[in-house]
């Protein structure tokens, strides 16, 4: 085998072989980069968008004005670019600017295109931020001010603005008679708005909504709806909505019935009673049966298990109503679990080596060592194993003499010469396949592994994904000769 080739020489073989079409080395690079589990993001070019200008209808508010105004963009124009724009067209410091596009709270890296803006006439919304609560000081402002008029001058002193092909970084060119000069906006002066300002992207929420229309945040614990305020017949709909599931979870629950045979085991050894389907089974309160929905879910994001025979809902669960639905304990074991498959599938994270400690962390390849914030354990990323008092050397000159003299590491490197055993492809710990089929699980990461090709079963994607892991049943074929053929 040759030498290892660099990720960032595999990445540039693959953008060529995606801009050339060539399937099957696009496939290779993409396998090879997944094994090297490198960090990858790929975004087109700007020749592969459209060239044509398209005109956004902006609705810009802050906290007593609104207006409305249109922006010439373009489909590769990114939420940071069009910042600027905003700041040199208008003055709005990007600090204080929050977008929104199709009810996402934008990102400066993604496109306009990737949040739907495409063709004239498609909407956004520019909320306005103060400049304390941005934390925004004057001379900051002055001074990149300073500094986009700066680069505004020398642009146009290098370029001819009558020419096809002028423009200034990010800003397309401007309209005929259009100066350079900040553009007042068309203020409309209205009463500050009956409602509660989102605490994370400022979009004013009706009184009485629970949580953020936009973003999904829970209303400010101190909000107090006025006693003036009257809902109009949406949000009157959308109360008694409220109030109807309300009356549905206090109802008391059902009775569970018989436990079935192939139902979950209590510690006792007894078959329990299997998780309820809400709106299926009948089996409890509407309540009671997404408390236990969320307290058998192994995914931090719970899905609603509502479905009938035409209908099964496609949304999850927001933290806010997990909270409401299950007790304080349960709520905590809840975060235990969604915490512990953070970590196993974080492939740069390390666990304390410390016997029962609950700390981890995610590192950097930079990082060599980790003092563990619960057990104050200094661990050795390198080794995998705490040896304070000896450097790397000693500690694994020790290791090895204790192997030797050990009966028990002694048949382990017998098992792993003989192919009996195997190092974990994730965790490194010795995983050992007694009987069944090829397909197991480690039992301390719960990496899938493939047991014939001692690989992961699948790739980065997860469950289905065979671009980096086993590749059996692909186009009929077995993964390995011994292969079982029962994954």
């Amino acid at each position: 085998e040759g030498p290892k080739t660099k990720p960032g020489d595999l990445a540039l073989h693959l953008a060529q072989a995606i801009e050339y079409g060539d399937e099957e080395v696009a496939s290779q690079c993409a396998v090879a980069l997944a094994r090297q589990q490198a960090t990858l993001s790929i975004l087109l070019k700007e020749s592969n968008y459209p060239t044509e200008d398209i005109s956004m209808k902006v609705g810009v508010e802050d906290a007593t004005s609104s207006a409305s105004i249109t922006l010439r963009v373009r489909a590769h124009t990114t939420i940071a670019t069009l910042k600027q724009q905003v700041f040199q067209d208008y003055g709005f410091h990007p600090l204080v600017q929050r977008w929104i596009i199709g009810q996402c709270l934008c990102v400066d890296e993604r496109t306009v295109s990737s949040y739907g803006i495409r063709k004239d006439g498609d909407t956004a919304f520019l909320y306005l931020l103060s400049a304390k609560m941005a934390e925004l000081t004057e001379q900051r402002y002055e001074e990149d001010q300073a500094q986009v008029m700066l680069s505004s001058t020398s642009s146009l002193s290098d370029d001819d603005p009558s020419s096809p092909g002028f423009s200034l970084p990010g800003i397309h060119p401007p309209c005929p008679g259009l100066t350079w000069a900040k553009q007042p906006l068309p203020w409309r002066q209205v009463a500050p708005p009956a409602g509660w300002s989102c605490p994370k992207c400022t979009f004013i929420n009706k009184p009485t909504r629970p949580g953020c229309e936009m973003c999904s945040t829970d209303r400010p614990e101190d909000y107090v709806v006025p006693g003036t305020y009257k809902p109009d017949e949406t949000e009157l709909w959308r109360m008694q909505q409220e109030q109807e599931g309300i009356l549905q979870y206090q109802q008391p629950p059902k009775p569970l019935g018989r436990a079935r045979q192939d139902a979950p085991l209590t510690p006792g050894g007894v078959p329990g009673p299997e998780p309820p389907t809400l709106g299926l089974t009948g089996c409890c309160s509407p309540r009671e049966c997404l408390r236990q929905v969320i307290n058998y879910s192994e995914e931090p994001e719970v899905a609603c298990p509502f479905r009938d025979d035409s209908y099964a809902c496609g949304s999850h669960l927001q933290e806010r109503e997990i909270r409401a639905l299950v007790t304080p304990e349960e709520y905590r074991r809840f975060l235990e679990r969604s915490l512990v498959l953070a970590e196993r599938r974080s492939h740069n994270s390390f666990h304390c080596k410390t016997t029962d400690c609950r700390g981890w962390c995610i590192y950097e390849d930079s990082v060599n060592e980790f003092r563990c914030p619960i057990c104050q354990a200094l661990n050795c990323l390198l080794c995998k194993a705490i040896h304070e008092g000896k450097n790397c050397r000693q500690y694994q000159d020790d290791l090895q003499v204790q192997a030797q003299n050990d009966s028990a590491a002694r048949q382990t490197k017998d098992m792993l010469q003989l192919g009996e055993a195997m190092h974990c492809p994730t965790c490194l710990i010795v995983v050992q396949k007694k009987d069944g089929c090829d397909w197991i699980r480690c039992t301390v990461c719960q990496t899938e592994i493939c047991w014939v090709t001692k690989g992961p079963r699948w790739g980065p994607g997860g469950p289905g994904d065979t671009s980096g892991g086993c590749r059996c049943n692909v186009n009929g074929q077995r993964c390995h000769p011994r292969c079982q053929n029962c994954h």
